[in-house]
């Protein structure tokens, strides 16, 4: 038979990426309850805004909206076919904001702008840049990050582009975090989690060590991604990832986050929801089996601008994998005279909450 072109998506190594170049993603996304559902069996996650339509209601929502952290998974997984199919490893995150609530119902689609790129020492690979936006089904932003993310090259001896590395803050300011209009945290009762704990009780410097972990095994990871629609094949080809450095398939870093975030729970129980992602880093690649712990230390507590109902508190969430964080101090360690993170930490999460006051 004849040669015919092929029809299959391969997608896109490193040499196939043009700097301002926009990409239109495929397969818009509509999120249900059972999608919702599915995220807390994945995840363990109990906070109460996600969990009870009584308590959204109460807080001034139409209805019990998506975990910002799902809505984020699922709009990156719009993204990863034409970015990151054919990705080494995801290495980071910048400037997430979730200016609206997504709730069930509502049908999610991306486009991305290639904002950076630069090729790697050994002229293997390179790392991309782009800033992502989802927008819902009336064309609304509900979510817009940056993320850097190294690439194979098809072809090692492609030459390499000019070198464009964006300049990021390192935070979100205050001035730009988005409270949805209807969210009231008036009369808000702690007794829906448990904790007594409010934003007037966290202070910067303060380490919360979150006890509790969690095992992930083969199947919740791969679960979990299936369900954001992530199709990158490092999370699912066995047979390809044997012959890899790592000799196994590489856990999803957004679940990982995921999971970390469940488990600040016990200690930031009234975080009710997630503002911005200030900055975040996959420290190391997990497995399954792995069995993460966390600790958060409080970098900052804000007043909202005209706000008396609600604070936020920018956190740094640090995930490890079969330790107890109790037994570390420093996720850093020395080694050949830099400093590193050692093995076992797998996440360096920096984000913004917003949680009730006291009134």
């Amino acid at each position: 038979m004849p040669d015919t072109p092929s029809k299959t998506d391969t997608g896109r190594h490193f040499e196939d990426f043009r700097l301002g170049e926009t990409l239109v993603h495929g397969t818009p996304r509509t999120l249900t309850d059972g999608d919702m559902a599915l995220y807390i069996a994945l995840t363990g996650s109990r906070f109460p805004l996600h969990s009870a339509a009584p308590v959204a209601h109460a807080m001034g929502l139409e209805g019990r909206p998506a975990d910002e952290l799902l809505a984020f998974h699922v709009g990156f997984g719009k993204t990863v076919n034409d970015i990151s199919l054919n990705a080494v490893a995801n290495l980071g995150y910048a400037s997430v904001l979730f200016p609206a609530v997504v709730y069930p119902g509502d049908t999610l689609r991306a486009e991305s702008t290639v904002i950076g790129l630069r090729q790697t020492s050994n002229g293997s690979s390179g790392i991309v840049y782009v800033r992502s936006v989802t927008f819902n089904q009336h064309g609304r932003p509900v979510m817009s990050w940056v993320r850097w993310v190294m690439v194979k090259k098809r072809d090692p001896a492609a030459p390499a582009p000019d070198t464009v590395v964006p300049e990021l803050p390192d935070h979100v300011p205050v001035a730009q975090l988005t409270v949805p209009p209807r969210l009231s945290a008036r009369g808000y009762d702690p007794a829906v989690t448990g904790s007594p704990h409010l934003w007037e009780d966290y202070g910067a410097g303060e380490r919360i060590h979150h006890v509790n972990g969690m095992t992930v095994d083969e199947s919740d990871h791969t679960l979990a991604t299936r369900l954001y629609q992530n199709n990158a094949r490092l999370h699912f080809e066995a047979a390809m990832m044997k012959d890899s450095p790592f000799g196994r398939r590489l856990m999803y870093g957004g679940h990982v986050i995921s999971v970390c975030r469940a488990l600040t729970f016990n200690g930031l129980a009234n975080a009710v929801r997630i503002a911005a992602i200030n900055g975040g880093t996959h420290c190391h690649p997990a497995f399954a089996g792995d069995t993460f712990y966390a600790f958060t230390d409080v970098l900052a507590s804000w007043p909202l601008p005209g706000r008396s109902d609600l604070g936020a508190l920018r956190l740094r969430t640090v995930g490890v994998r079969d330790t107890d964080t109790r037994e570390l101090t420093d996720p850093m360690e020395e080694r050949d005279g830099r400093r590193v993170y050692r093995d076992d930490v797998v996440l360096d999460l920096d984000y913004t909450v917003l949680m009730p006051r006291r009134e």
